[in-house]
């Protein structure tokens, strides 16, 4: 068992040790600035100094103090009374103002691309309406030149078997000049061979 005086150097020892911290994040709290410094009970000028909102990793803790690293990897002390474990209400606003924006920005591209989606929409619609148009009327037309198409087969199937009255008269005209003109000639042959070739009128 362990004597008064050992017991008191255990608690000194316990009092004088620093306490290790596996890198707990804390974050400076609503204050304009606090310095970081090289000494730990922060008596000399800070080297460098952060604002509210900044995450700070803690190595290790001591009692009033805290050695922290900056995001940027710097090492120093500070008040641990100015840390806390949720971030600060200004710092959080700070974010959900962001958080908002970025919202609003990511609403307004949909936005956009919903009404260059309707534009589309809409033309590729009238080209539709269009081409059913185009359509209707070449099926129109070539439904009537079919229909043409019947009606003069029928009036070539009227006179397919008969020759038009001008043809008619003409060929009959040629017959007669033809059967004239070979009559006379058959008439001069006959008198030819009866008078020895010689032509008598």
């Amino acid at each position: 068992m362990l004597g008064k005086p050992a017991v008191y150097a255990l608690l000194a020892l316990i009092l004088v040790v620093p306490i290790a911290a596996d890198a707990e994040t804390v974050y400076v709290t609503d204050v304009l600035q606090l310095g970081i410094h090289r000494a730990q009970n922060t008596s000399d000028r800070p080297f460098e100094n952060v604002v509210s909102g900044t995450s700070l990793a803690v190595l290790e803790r001591v009692p009033n103090y805290a050695r922290v690293r900056t995001p940027d990897g710097q090492e120093g002390w500070v008040r641990s009374a100015f840390l806390v474990a949720d971030k600060p209400a200004k710092t959080r606003v700070a974010e959900l103002e962001a958080e908002l924006d970025a919202v609003r920005t990511a609403l307004r591209e949909r936005e956009t691309a919903l009404l260059v989606a309707e534009e589309a929409a809409a033309r590729v619609s009238r080209e539709m309406e269009a081409s059913g148009n185009s359509a209707e009327a070449i099926q129109d037309t070539l439904g009537r030149l079919k229909a043409e198409n019947v009606a003069y087969e029928a009036q070539l199937d009227r006179y397919r078997h008969s020759l038009p009255s001008a043809w008619a008269a003409t060929a009959m005209v040629l017959a007669l000049i033809g059967g004239f003109i070979g009559g006379w000639w058959t008439l001069d042959y006959k008198i030819r061979q009866r008078h020895g070739g010689f032509r008598i009128y």
